[in-house]
């Protein structure tokens, strides 16, 4: 089998690569490490839309791309979730990380067993992961820059949007569980 490379997969390599630059400059002792972290992070989300939209628009949408994206997207999550409670060290910041990367192993797992089954398509991406996923993006950008800004507690808001969305990614969670018993069961 060959994979085959095109611009937007290229684009989502891009993303991956942006992990472990992320994660080096996230550590350096620079007074503006929060700040080129959170612009490094909104790049890694603009590679996101744009290298789907750019696979629609060209058709050039491919298996590899289909599963590289989702596993890019999951890598930057569970990385920077684990540096942000690394840093801010705390079981209030530990348990909706765990709760987030939690869910998406396992959905990431029951998305793999139902196309092995044939019935990939019972556990396609819902509106409600795709607002999880809008809600734990915006904390995961809030928490990295962490600084209050112009006396606005971005920390804190970042707090409460990642509680958000770890209540969202449970509920999203069950949803496709759901999906999946009905179609096991008829089996």
């Amino acid at each position: 089998m060959v994979i085959d490379f095109n611009l937007p997969t290229y684009i989502t390599l891009l993303r991956i690569a942006l992990i472990p630059l992320l994660t080096v400059v996230f550590y350096l002792p620079w007074n503006y490490s929060n700040l080129a972290c959170t612009l490094i992070f909104i790049i890694a989300g603009i590679t996101d839309w744009l290298d789907g939209y750019l696979a629609r628009k060209m058709r050039m949408e491919t298996p590899f791309g289909a599963f590289l994206d989702p596993v890019a997207d999951k890598l930057m999550v569970a990385c920077v979730l684990v540096i942000i409670v690394q840093q801010q060290a705390s079981a209030f910041l530990a348990i909706p990380a765990a709760v987030i990367i939690g869910r998406e192993i396992t959905i990431a797992s029951l998305r793999e067993w139902m196309a092995e089954i044939g019935q990939r398509a019972t556990v396609n991406v819902s509106k409600l992961a795709k607002w999880k996923t809008a809600a734990q993006m915006v904390a995961i950008g809030l928490l990295l820059y962490r600084n209050d800004l112009m006396g606005i507690p971005v920390n804190s808001i970042g707090i409460v949007l990642l509680y958000i969305a770890a209540l969202l990614t449970l509920w999203s969670m069950v949803n496709y569980l759901k999906a999946a018993l009905s179609v096991i069961a008829k089996t």
